[in-house]
């Protein structure tokens, strides 16, 4: 795809980036996964004082560039600066059907709140806008980016330092314009960086407009999500939007139900907050950040102080952090606390679903044979297969029609989703992954292949001959070899000496 190849372009001096930046392509920021958020920071600084905030923009603030093309141009947070805190790279994915709620149905949102958690909507003038119509602010930290445009052409000069036809002016180094000239000599405009007739800019706007959303498995029905909405997590972290029935919308993206979790809304956090004014958005104000994607979402806050450590650490003390003084979440950080402990790990449960893949039992981000005979971290596909679940059991990861039995009806997606090779050893077309999920039995020790196939041992390739090819296939994975291993020819948990001679013994066509 050419939006995501600029994507994932790595810009130089030569084709426009810098003077100064943060990073040389959209995707070393964004990369969980790519286009979604990501483990990067960026700086943010600013002087307060009694008569108010001041984001040193004569001296590069309120975002500090932390590259330069040149040392003549490396920036630093000046001495004058008495505010500063980091920003985690905060993507969403599914940009296009984000930009398509209805602004309507976010000051309806809004509308709707409590008085004491009542969030504000930024209206913003999008770059790109030729009669200056404002519309509800969605992305970014401070919700100050609208369309998805906006923000291409934003991230592209702010942090690659690509000036492009709605920024077509350098970042001057430190607020000084007299190192522009110094550092950087490719002419303005710096888009297209290829020269080509179609804008960078617009390759990746068209890039992240059609990101499909995260998953959510199961996708309803758990206890969890009614405790979240009993605690008041929903009030602001809004569940569901429709987006706009534009016939000028494409398909993909007009009048479709999205999850997000979030209202888009500036809400005060209070002491959580991080000190920046942008425009109208205080200093603890923050936009709502949707938790669509946050399984695999590591660090999280604002400022990335939730990270490493599990899943379930990591959310209960965000959830915590709501409860900081002056904060609009006061009152739900205060319902989570006065839980038991087992509708604590209910709602954890629900918001482990938020970004979890259909089938992946491990957790792992791939549907391989651990999803299929099951592991420590999670339950197989073969165990529950003829079993009926609810939206809180473990099988339940399995059972994605949702009729409450993990059946032949939920074979054809597992398929589909299988990233482990194909095959039907036995040729009577039904792939030998389904029926061992069917009859495990068939398949005692767990290679993937039933056991009534005629094998050859030490083929590991499947090529009809134990050969050189096998010996490397071997080595590739000596000592350590994932479930099933076929080079674990002896079957004692480890490739080593004895099933390289097992391997040597074995040598030739297979008869």
């Amino acid at each position: 795809m050419i939006g995501q190849d600029a994507y994932q372009l790595n810009l130089t001096p030569e084709t426009g980036l810098g003077p100064v930046f943060n990073q040389r392509s959209c995707g070393s920021c964004h990369n969980r996964p790519v286009g979604g958020p990501g483990a990067q920071f960026v700086t943010r600084f600013g002087r307060l004082t009694k008569g108010g905030f001041d984001p040193l923009d004569h001296l590069g603030g309120s975002l500090l560039q932390a590259q330069a093309v040149s040392e003549d141009c490396e920036e630093f947070i000046p001495p004058e600066a008495n505010i500063s805190t980091l920003r985690v790279t905060p993507g969403v994915l599914a940009y296009g059907l984000v930009e398509a709620i209805p602004d309507e149905a976010i000051l309806a949102v809004r509308d709707a709140q409590d008085a004491s958690i009542q969030g504000e909507a930024r209206m913003v003038v999008p770059l790109e806008s030729l009669d200056g119509e404002e519309l509800v602010g969605r992305f970014g930290w401070k919700a100050q980016i609208a369309t998805i445009t906006s923000f291409s052409a934003d991230a592209a000069l702010n942090e690659m330092g690509l000036t492009n036809a709605l920024l077509p002016d350098e970042i001057a180094p430190q607020g000084d314009p007299a190192l522009i000239d110094l550092c950087d000599d490719v002419p303005d405009p710096e888009d297209p960086p290829d020269g080509s007739s179609t804008s960078f800019v617009q390759r990746v706007t068209d890039f992240q407009r059609f990101l499909a959303p995260p998953p959510q498995t199961p996708r309803s029905g758990m206890t969890g999500e009614v405790i979240f909405n009993q605690v008041g997590c929903n009030q602001c972290h809004t569940p569901s939007f429709i987006t706009r029935d534009d016939p000028m919308l494409e398909d993909a993206l007009r009048n479709v139900q999205i999850r997000p979790y979030s209202d888009f809304l500036l809400h005060g956090m209070g002491l959580a907050g991080d000190g920046i004014v942008d425009g109208p958005a205080s200093g603890q104000q923050l936009r709502t950040p949707p938790l669509w994607g946050l399984r695999y979402r590591d660090p999280i806050w604002h400022d990335g102080r939730f990270g490493a450590g599990t899943f379930e650490e990591r959310v209960t003390y965000a959830i915590y952090e709501h409860g900081l003084f002056a904060s609009q979440g006061i009152d739900s950080a205060q319902a989570f606390a006065a839980l038991g402990s087992a509708d604590k790990a209910l709602l954890i449960q629900f918001l482990d679903s938020l970004g979890r893949i259909e089938f992946d039992a491990d957790g792992d981000e791939e549907i391989d044979w651990a999803d299929v005979f099951g592991s420590d971290d999670g339950v197989g596909i073969a165990e529950c297969h003829g079993q009926p679940c609810t939206p809180d059991d473990a099988c339940a990861i399995h059972d994605v029609n949702q009729d409450g039995l993990v059946d032949d009806l939920d074979l054809p997606d597992f398929l589909a989703a299988f990233d482990g090779e194909v095959l039907d050893c036995d040729g009577d077309g039904t792939p030998d992954v389904i029926e061992i999920i069917r009859n495990p039995l068939i398949d005692a020790d767990q290679n993937g292949v039933p056991d009534d196939c005629k094998t050859c041992p030490g083929d590991i390739d499947g090529s009809g001959a134990v050969d050189v090819n096998d010996l490397l296939a071997m080595l590739a994975v000596w000592e350590s070899c994932p479930d099933p291993c076929d080079a674990d020819l002896d079957g004692s948990g480890t490739v080593d000496v004895d099933d390289l001679l097992m391997l040597l013994m074995l040598w030739g066509d297979c008869a």
